[in-house]
This record gives C-alpha cells, structure tokens and sequence, in this order.
C-alpha cells in the first residue's frame, strides 16, 4: 500500500528527508499505518539550522509591529483551517476531535494572538545613578532557536515555543514529537500563506536520538525549548552541556488533587473527572494522585466512580465520545503494565483497568481508578501518563502535604477548600510550580509556568518567555 510522504519544511519548502528515510505513523484509533514522516537525520538538521541562521538578520531587524502583524496572520489563517486542523490532530494523536475542536486547536491560535500583541507593550529599565551615570537595558534575540514539542498536545505546546520565539525577533527550528508530527508540518503550508520570509521557522520531524540530538547539539543554537519526559530532559542537559545553551526544560509531573471535607463536592467531582481522564490522561498537569479527607472519603468515591463510569470510550471523531485511544501501541503497554502492577501488589482496582475490547486494533483503555494506602508506591511515585488515577484518604493538612511532597516531580497541584486560609498556607508549603485552588487548567499566559524539582528547568509565559528567548544587556552611560 502506498501512504501519503509527509516532507519537512525547510526555508520555506516541503524538502524529503536526506537519506530518503521514513517512519510510519500510525492512527491510534485503529492501530494502522495512515501516513509516512522523515526519519531525519543531522543532514537535515544541518540544512534547516544554516536557514533559519541565514533568515535571522533579516527577522531580527523587523520592527515589533511587523513581527507581530505577521504571528496575527497566522492566527488568523489557523482560524480558517481550524476544523482540518483539529481533524488532522485527532486522528494523529487519538483525542477527541471535540477536544481538538474547541480546546487544542484554539489555544495554538490564542499563542499566535498573545505574543502578537505582547511585544508591542514590553517595557525595559532605566536607573540613574546619583546623576552619575544612566543605566539602560535592551533585549536582543539570540538566533536559532531550537524548539522540541511533545505528541499529547501537539500543535497546542509546539505553538507556545513558536509564538515567543519568533515574536522575539529570534528564527527556529522545530522538532515534534515523530509520534505526531502531522498537524506541525502542515503548520508550514500556514508560514507559506501568510508569507512568512524562508528560513524564519523550520519543521523537522523525527526520532530524538537522531533529529532531537543533533538539535540539542548544534553549535549555532544557542538555546533549547523541550516539553518531554524527565529522563529525556536530562539527556538534553548532559549533550547541551558543552555548549553553554539557554535551556528551558518542562518535564514529567505526578501532580497531587488534593480534596478537603469543606470543598465544593459537585464541583469538584465534575473538575476531578476532567483532571484525571481529559485527553486520555496524556497531560502532564493531570491530577493523577487523588487525595481526600476522610470524612468524605466514602461520599467522593461514590460521586466519582459514578460518574468515571459514565466516560465514554471510543472512535475519537464521534460527537458523543468522552476518551479515545492512547497514543501509540508502546505507551499502551506502558500505562497497561502499571495495572498489572497495582494487581500484582495488591493494590484494589475500584474501576476500569481494561482495554477496551469492542474497538477494533486501536488503542482503547478505560478510565482506571486504584485506591492506594502507600504513597511510596511505584503506582503513586512514577508518572503513568494514562488515563489512571489514585485515590488514597488522608487525615489531617500535614500529612497530606508530606504526602503530596513526596514524589520527585514538582510540576503542579490542586486543592479543594472554601477555607480561605487554609488554601493559602497550603498552597505556599507545596512543591509545585503551579497550584490550582477550585479548578484545573485555568491557564493565563501572563503567568510563568514551569516546574521545581524533577518537573523541569526554567519558566515560560508572558515575561517569563521572553527572558528566556532573550538576551537581556546593561548599557551604562557616563554622565559627568
């Protein structure tokens, strides 16, 4: 059978890998091949990081104002594209095409809106030193930047390093994930339409052993931007190393939802199914270790399981489907083999844990809820990434921060109280880089998000962005 060849977008072109090489990409919903992506190599690499070098002076010198005029077009062409887009990402990655629809889709045309509009109000310091001297700073882009995007939110997390990177005045290239590269390339036919000048930024797909390290590697980019998993991050630090690069590194996460007697109950079952199953759990912020006070430890369950019960399964282009399949046949087993596990220790499945059996070849696993006693558990320690939760009950404040600390990860928390007081010092004594009180995934971005421990390196967002895609330099001027 022959597949549609994607091709990478280099300088403005759709170029075939260099080697002629190719991956099969397959759709999660039925297990089978669909289409077939470059298997770059440093070659490619090479070609695209010499044109977006090329590219930089002239971006770089453009004004804000044309810059951002242009990142404008671009959203608004998304927007008419907006349903092939969402229909290209759900049959890639297997969400929900009404999640791809109304969430996804429009957050990466929402990053394009807000550095547009950022870089036209940033403001710089200025000092005066006793009449002495007069200190001034200025921002100047790096050039190249390097920009490495996850498969769980495609198009959404690779925007959200396009956005600031070109706005900054700096050109990219782009590595997605080599299990969703679909909806990154066809990003390229966009740049294209709006005319976006050649070389400004290039899409390369690709494994992160062969196309991901020679990006990290590259001596002429000077600065990395990866969402990925932890162990990933790490090599990215070693291999960066030599180079001296600007890293801005969000990791894994084993986020605690953390649920006191006095929270809202109807509000935050309904946010807590959405935390813990929304995009079959492939979000590193889900709430995957659910901790309740035991007073209502019981009465949660019952709201909870009842309504976990209610998710439905299946095709991801049915307007009636709650959860498609997981992302590929490697992270299926995965997340299947920490159930075994939860059975193996004797952890008490209280829901799901199955695959899901009448869909066909395709990835399909039903919500799964385990209680667990033991929060050094592997279960409650490593990150699962799947539509699987913990449920385990707590006794007072103190132990629930201890045991929501208790993991190596720091990426974000959420807690559930109407005691004003208490979400206050609890928020402040958590290890997170975000924490949420009565709700989830409300996400300004102005705010610097990013995550302590092993959660990642560096924050992003607003301001935050743009310290990292800059370089901030001090001019003092002698006034005597």
């Amino acid at each position: 059978m022959n597949f549609k060849k994607l091709k990478n977008f280099i300088n403005g072109e759709f170029l075939p890998p260099i080697s002629g090489k190719y991956l099969e990409s397959f759709n999660p919903a039925t297990g089978e091949v669909y289409c077939l992506i470059p298997d770059s190599e440093k070659a490619d690499i090479d070609l695209a990081v010499e044109a977006a070098k090329k590219a930089f002076p002239v971006w770089s010198g453009k004004s804000t104002q044309e810059r951002s005029i242009l990142l404008n077009k671009i959203a608004d062409r998304l927007e008419e594209r907006k349903e092939e887009f969402a229909r290209a990402e759900s049959t890639d990655q297997g969400k929900p095409l009404t999640l791809a629809r109304t969430v996804d889709i429009p957050r990466a045309i929402h990053n394009f809106r807000f550095f547009a509009g950022y870089i036209n109000y940033q403001e710089e310091n200025c000092t005066l030193m006793d009449n002495l001297a007069l200190n001034y700073t200025v921002r100047k882009p790096l050039g190249v930047a390097g920009l490495i995007s996850p498969w769980n939110l495609p198009l959404y997390l690779l925007t959200w390093k396009i956005a600031p990177a070109l706005a900054s005045g700096n050109t990219a290239v782009c590595k997605p994930s080599e299990f969703t590269s679909a909806t990154a390339l066809l990003l390229g036919e966009v740049f294209n339409e709006v005319g976006m000048p050649p070389g400004v930024c290039n899409i390369i797909s690709g494994t992160g052993g062969a196309a991901g390290k020679n990006l990290v590697t590259h001596p002429d980019v000077p600065l990395i931007s990866f969402t990925g998993g932890t162990e990933t991050g790490k090599k990215i630090i070693i291999d960066s190393a030599p180079y001296f690069k600007k890293l801005s590194l969000e990791l894994g996460g084993k986020n605690p939802n953390i649920i006191f007697a006095d929270a809202d109950l109807d509000e935050c079952v309904k946010t807590s199914i959405r935390s813990s199953f929304q995009n079959q759990g492939e979000i590193c912020l889900c709430g995957s270790r659910i901790f309740v006070e035991k007073s209502i430890y019981e009465k949660f369950l019952k709201k909870f399981l009842a309504e976990t019960e209610k998710i439905v399964v299946g095709d991801p282009f049915s307007e009636t489907t709650n959860m498609g399949p997981l992302v590929s046949q490697e992270h299926f087993a995965k997340v299947c083999g920490y159930i075994s596990l939860a059975e193996e220790t004797r952890q008490k499945i209280l829901s799901g844990g199955e695959m899901i059996k009448n869909q066909g070849k395709g990835y399909y696993l039903q919500p799964t809820v385990i209680e667990s006693n033991d929060p050094s558990c592997r279960l409650m320690q490593e990150e699962i990434f799947g539509p699987v939760v913990t449920v385990t009950p707590f006794e007072n404040e103190e132990e629930v921060i201890t045991y929501a600390n208790s993991t190596r990860y720091g990426l974000s928390a959420t807690i559930w109280t109407r005691d004003l007081k208490r979400a206050h010092q609890v928020a402040q004594k958590l290890e997170a880089g975000t924490v949420w009180i009565n709700t989830w995934m409300l996400r300004d971005l102005r705010v610097p998000f990013g995550g302590m421990k092993a959660s990642g390196l560096g924050r992003e967002g607003g301001k935050y962005s743009f310290d990292f895609y800059t370089e901030v330099k001090n001019i003092c001027v002698n006034l005597q």
